[in-house]
């Protein structure tokens, strides 16, 4: 820009800045020895003894790391050799000992009435056979059952087991745990002791109703069929139905009407002519009225059976001291009467009992 008449010179930016010194300040000084690059001997030393240190900590951090990694493999996984479980099967194991002994709870809660409290049978079918528990009562099958009723053994819309799972139709009082338990428990194998507990506390208890502290499973784990054995019908009525029958054209079996009458099938039936003395025995709430019955040695007589039980299918059958069985009466579904053509006996004493309910027993004394 040039300088005008009358108007001062303007300075061009930037301007110069005049040169200026720092300030004064103190600042921190190393001595002297700190300025050196070799080192003492001294201090050497304790350079080496301190990497010595560090390499021992961390060799001894590593040995830990893998004793910890070892051990905690073979908790998880177990001993070589099977020594020990793993800890997955041995909580598996924990889980099933547990569910075991709540099932024991509930079944004598809600199923030893009709079952039996070690499953021998009563108003329901007997549970604790080997035959039974070997296939027939799979863990499906009790699931069903207890879904449905006892209509899906046998069809009988009226039979007397309901439903015991609240998703059955109508709902009944256990949810799906109750029912694994109550499975778990029935599917219990022999040889391994469970405890008792209380059902309130879950604490070890002795049963009011047994007296026993532990209990065992009914399943034996060795248990075969004999090859060729029929395997157990669905309906467990048809068991007593097929081994009471004659086969076609054959004799009826000692003590039963013959076959084709209405007894020989298990329906009710009486003999036209009763044979010599006339024995009375009746059936009542799945026991027999009668404890102690007697008869004549060495001749024929006749047992005038009452069944009285509705629905429930009974007979009277004899065995001798040794528990072979020298008479069979048919089994016949109650209301209902029947007359058992008894042959002769010999003098002594002898069980009556029911081949559908073995818990119904009583003694007939044979004499002359």
């Amino acid at each position: 820009m040039t300088d005008q008449p009358g108007h001062p010179s303007e300075e061009r930016l930037p301007a110069p800045r005049p040169p200026s010194s720092p300030e004064p300040a103190d600042r921190f000084t190393a001595p002297p020895s700190a300025h050196r690059n070799d080192l003492t001997p001294e201090r050497a030393a304790g350079i080496v003894r301190q990497s010595a240190s560090a390499r021992w900590v961390g060799f001894l951090a590593v040995v830990i790391v893998a004793l910890f990694v070892i051990v905690y493999y073979f908790y998880e996984l177990g001993l070589p050799g099977g020594l020990t479980q793993s800890r997955l099967s041995a909580e598996t194991t924990a889980q099933q000992v547990t569910a075991v002994e709540r099932g024991y709870n509930l079944y004598e809660a809600n199923c030893a009435k009709c079952h039996g409290a070690s499953g021998e049978g009563g108003i329901g079918p007997t549970l604790n056979r080997q035959d039974k528990l070997f296939a027939h009562l799979s863990p499906e099958y009790i699931q069903t059952m207890l879904q449905v009723g006892g209509r899906y053994a046998c069809g009988n819309a009226n039979s007397v087991m309901p439903v015991w799972s609240n998703t059955g139709n109508p709902p009944g009082p256990l949810n799906y745990k109750q029912i694994e338990d109550v499975i778990a428990f029935i599917r219990a194998e022999k040889g391994t002791e469970y405890q008792v507990l209380n059902p309130n506390t879950l604490e070890p208890s002795t049963d009011p109703n047994t007296g026993k502290s532990t209990f065992e499973g009914w399943v034996d784990p060795s248990y075969k069929p004999a090859p060729g054995a029929t395997p157990y019908p669905a309906c467990w009525q048809d068991e007593f139905t097929n081994a009471t029958a004659a086969p076609s054209g054959s004799p009826a079996p000692s003590g039963s009407a013959p076959s084709g009458s209405p007894a020989a099938s298990g329906s009710p039936g009486a003999s036209s002519s009763p044979t010599g003395t006339v024995v009375q025995v009746s059936a009542l709430n799945i026991a027999y009225e009668q404890s102690q019955i007697s008869a004549p040695a060495g001749t024929a007589f006749t047992i005038h059976f009452d069944n009285k039980d509705p629905g429930v299918p009974h007979n009277v059958a004899i065995k001798d001291a040794s528990g072979a069985e020298v008479f069979k009466g048919d089994i016949i579904t109650g209301p209902a009467q029947a007359d058992y053509q008894v042959p002769a006996l010999q003098p002594g004493t002898y069980t009556f009992t029911c081949s559908v309910h073995p818990s119904m027993t009583g003694t007939l004394t044979v004499g002359n």
